[in-house]
């Protein structure tokens, strides 16, 4: 039997991601302006977190890139985590980052001043975050800085949406940043559940082919999932359950294959 066919790894422009980058750290920015004193008791909708841990949380993965960019650079050659591995390296660092977050609440004081130097910050970083090459030596044993800036977009974008949903307030999420997380998110899944008998569909940014069984190669696959971008990003994310999207239509799934609830979320 021939090779399995590796699956394509996605690439993302550089300038273009430091532009969605920019932009969506300008639009929680904003949104963290705008919230009265009383909403930062509220809850997150994260368990154990208030609206204030939250954006403690969000302040500490844009300052994140400035922080490991400071860092000694590793020595090429070291094996490295990729944007796949990266989806599944963040559950088991969950305890690690919520010690992290709380102790960046703690320091962080008011925090529109602090979301505000945080974004400042970004403006420093553009030069080295894409030089060609460039590698960081934490976390997850090793990242291109690149793929890095890229992972800075979906958190952005996951917990705008937190807090959008937590403070009733919108908070508008960058084009360009919504299309790179949605196929983030779904190469995640594509590598989760490797195989070619499930087409994902998130239109208009991304299809992916997933889960074990018969390979289609021509016309209508027999197995079909298709939702929104938002609706996608929250169950990767696991902000919704996979019944719950299914109950409220928004996912369609046809094919007796076309349950991903055993593969939900992709970020664990």
């Amino acid at each position: 039997m021939p090779p399995a066919a590796r699956r394509r790894v996605r690439t993302y422009d550089p300038d273009r991601t430091w532009g969605a980058l920019i932009a969506q750290a300008g639009h929680v920015r904003d949104a963290v302006r705008e919230l009265p004193a009383g909403a930062y008791a509220e809850p997150s909708g994260l368990p154990g977190w208030d609206v204030r841990t939250l954006v403690a949380h969000i302040v500490r993965q844009v300052d994140v890139l400035g922080v490991l960019l400071a860092e000694p650079e590793p020595a090429p050659g070291g094996q490295l985590t990729g944007l796949d591995g990266w989806t599944q390296a963040t559950g088991p660092i969950a305890a690690r980052l919520d010690e992290t977050t709380r102790a960046a609440e703690k320091a962080m004081g008011d925090p529109v001043a602090a979301f505000e130097a945080a974004v400042d910050r970004l403006d420093g970083l553009r030069a080295e975050a894409l030089r060609p090459g460039r590698l960081l030596a934490e976390p997850f044993g090793g990242m291109r800085a690149a793929d890095f800036t890229v992972t800075r977009l979906v958190e952005l974008v996951v917990h705008a949406d937190d807090l959008a949903r937590a403070t009733g307030r919108e908070v508008p999420l960058d084009r360009q940043a919504l299309a790179a997380v949605v196929r983030v998110l779904a190469d995640g899944l594509a590598a989760k559940a490797p195989g070619n008998s499930v087409e994902v569909r998130v239109p208009p940014y991304a299809a992916v082919q997933c889960v074990q069984g018969p390979r289609h190669t021509r016309g209508t696959p027999p197995n079909v999932v298709e939702t929104d971008p938002l609706t996608w990003i929250r169950l990767a994310a696991g902000r919704t359950g996979w019944a719950e999207a299914l109950d409220d239509a928004k996912v369609a799934a046809s094919g007796e294959r076309a349950d991903l609830a055993p593969y939900l979320p992709v970020m664990r």
